[in-house]
């Protein structure tokens, strides 16, 4: 089981980031994630979203238990968030035109 502090830990460390850097880049107040640690409580999981945009990853890849490291390249988020913006039909289209130029 992943521990998500501990995990929130891992990558700010590997960052070099104090906590407050940690609450600037994700616009969480600095006291909110120091009460996670004293508690023992887990962030929301909108936190854990600003948490993750703030490390430069999905939250698939800060949950994943291979290599919770991986980071996306920003290309790569910029066609996430923007693939976030589409309407069903248009998610639709836009793997059928990918299945068809990959190859």
């Amino acid at each position: 089981m992943i521990d998500i502090l501990d995990r929130i830990t891992s990558h700010r460390i590997s960052r070099n980031w104090t906590e407050y850097q940690l609450a600037q880049k994700s616009g969480i107040p600095q006291s909110t994630i120091s009460t996670w640690y004293r508690k023992k409580m887990l962030p929301t999981l909108s936190s854990l979203d600003k948490i993750c945009r703030a490390f430069d990853m999905t939250m698939a890849q800060f949950l994943s238990e291979n290599d919770g490291l991986t980071e996306i390249t920003p290309d790569q988020r910029e066609l996430l968030d923007k693939w976030e913006l589409l309407s069903p039909i248009q998610k639709k289209a836009f793997l059928i035109l990918m299945d068809s130029i990959a190859l």
